[in-house]
């Protein structure tokens, strides 16, 4: 089954000119981007019933609550995502879940787009704390 979602993935990619930089069908992951769109590396987690799209944002080195405050903040205006801190507590990620069974490409290309858009608008303040 996994195969099945994993092909329905790569077209929905395909369609929307993005590049498939890395795919392992046992694990379930693929790795895309569209620099055009400034987007490298997305991360794409097939895991039935969803599929998990993760982009690495930044690493901090110390907790720091206005930054955290400030993301929480921002996830509130968000359509599609959340702003995510890794299992080790060190890096901030984009993640969005999406459920593999009726996933169509307008909702993946919208995710796709939220990303983009994200990262357009709030770049300032990933680079400034990404600095912190």
């Amino acid at each position: 089954m996994r195969v099945m979602y994993i092909n329905k993935i790569l077209d929905f990619v395909k369609q929307a000119e993005y590049k498939v930089l890395y795919r392992d069908e046992a694990s379930g992951i693929i790795k895309i981007e569209n620099e055009q769109d400034g987007i490298r590396h997305l991360i794409l987690g097939v895991v039935p019933p969803v599929l998990i799209m993760e982009y690495y944002l930044f690493a901090f080195t110390s907790d720091n609550v206005a930054v955290f405050k400030a993301l929480l903040q921002k996830n509130r205006d968000m359509l599609h995502g959340a702003f995510v801190i890794n299992e080790e507590g060190d890096k901030v990620l984009y993640r969005y879940t999406m459920q593999l069974e009726n996933l169509d490409y307008n909702e993946f290309e919208s995710a796709l787009n939220a990303l983009g858009l994200l990262l357009h608008e709030y770049a300032d303040k990933i680079i400034e704390f990404s600095k912190l």
